[in-house]
């Protein structure tokens, strides 16, 4: 991560004009972190001085249950939202410490996935806390963001030419449906976790850190050890449904943003879901300008539910016969860090990526190849 700041002070030149943060999950704010040393990858890209730091409207810390005081920009039921956010990740945590004990039972890929999961959902609240402060600097400013089609972004003086328009995430007046991931009672899934790993998730210190411990587990009785790993296996799926409703409540969080330059719409969606999507998606002034898509960024590393079809089927650039107006289509992605291919949940989607490399440009970062290929540059003719 350190090697990927310092080449973006390099391209840009050690200046920054705006950065987008587009949810909280670690894997896209991990780079924000700080150290005390000044050398992390948030202190290089806090040295590059963005101007305007975009993120969504869930982040604004006036939202958070332990501002100074309300935000005049959200309603109750925002502040709610937003809160129950932060409630998430402390479950997210619990989940994690709780995981690391049950190991016994638990398959490889639940134990890997819980970890992975468990991991992603925790705050990072270097990254957090250094967000806040670049959008404090003089002369620079943070936009909380949510869908607003008819108000592009007032970005002209940076981006001369460019408008920037949000369709994502909505707000709870806008659309409840962010929250439906939560729909099986999340309150119960909070006091479920209430005392799994609270040490962990609070920091605590352990009640007596120097007393000698050793594990009991050779002296389980033999005929018990297939009852207990059992229970360890039930425990490890209840978790892995807990954490996997975490995941989605967060991507549905996400910015998505429609750029228009020259003669060319480029969308980038970050990790929305179809939920988060579905608001945009009924404006037939949203659908009618989305047909007209030059560069997709493919949403949420390439997964099944963050690419909805309706949205697919939009493009009037798809083609099977490479052409210069043909649809340019980019993915960051990893193979077998998240999902299932027996359960046809695994990232990037087989079947996507099929359909990506039919229709369209397509690029993805598993392409790279060497130590030093942190990126690739692409032209694009506006």
């Amino acid at each position: 991560m350190l090697r990927v700041a310092e080449d973006i002070r390099r391209r840009s030149e050690g200046k920054l004009h705006i950065l987008v943060a587009t949810h909280r999950h670690k894997d896209h704010i991990s780079g924000f972190a700080t150290n005390a040393a000044g050398d992390a990858p948030g202190d290089i890209i806090r040295q590059c001085e963005p101007d305007v730091i975009i993120q969504p409207w869930t982040e604004d810390p006036d939202a958070q249950p332990d501002a100074t005081h309300a935000t005049a920009r959200l309603s109750r039921q925002n502040r709610a939202f937003a809160a129950s956010l932060l409630n998430m990740q402390f479950t997210s945590a619990a989940v994690k410490a709780e995981a690391a004990h049950l190991r016994l039972g638990l398959s490889k890929r639940v134990a890997d996935e819980l970890a992975f999961l468990g991991e992603d959902n925790l705050s990072n609240r270097s990254a957090i806390e250094n967000l806040i402060r670049m959008g404090k600097r003089r002369g620079a400013r943070t936009l909380y963001v949510n869908y607003d089609f008819d108000r592009p972004l007032k970005l002209e003086s940076l981006l001369p030419g460019v408008r920037v328009r949000v369709l994502g995430p909505p707000n709870l007046e806008q659309s409840q449906a962010i929250t439906k991931q939560r729909s099986s009672d999340p309150n119960e899934f909070w006091q479920l976790q209430a005392r799994a790993g609270l040490s962990a998730t609070l920091g605590e210190s352990p009640l007596f850190p120097s007393a000698p411990s050793e594990s009991a587990s050779h002296l389980t009785p033999a005929y018990t050890r297939w009852f207990i790993r059992r229970m360890h296996r039930t425990r490890g799926s209840q978790l892995l449904q807990i954490v996997r409703i975490l995941d989605s409540v967060m991507n549905n969080t996400s910015v998505i943003l429609l750029f228009e330059a020259g003669r060319k719409k480029l969308l980038f969606p970050g990790d929305a879901q179809i939920e988060n999507w579905s608001y945009a998606l009924s404006k037939p002034e949203v659908t009618e300008m989305l047909a007209g898509v030059d560069v997709y960024k493919v949403g949420h590393h390439g997964s099944r539910n963050a690419n909805p079809k309706t949205l697919w089927q939009l493009f009037d650039k798809k083609n099977p016969k490479k052409s210069p107006a043909r649809l340019r289509t980019f993915v960051s992605t990893m193979e077998g860090k998240h999902g299932d291919p027996d359960r046809k949940t695994e990232v990037p989607r087989e079947s996507l990526v099929e359909a990506l490399k039919l229709l369209s440009d397509y690029f993805t970062t598993q392409d790279l190849q060497g130590e030093n290929a942190l990126s690739e540059a692409f032209t694009i003719n506006l």
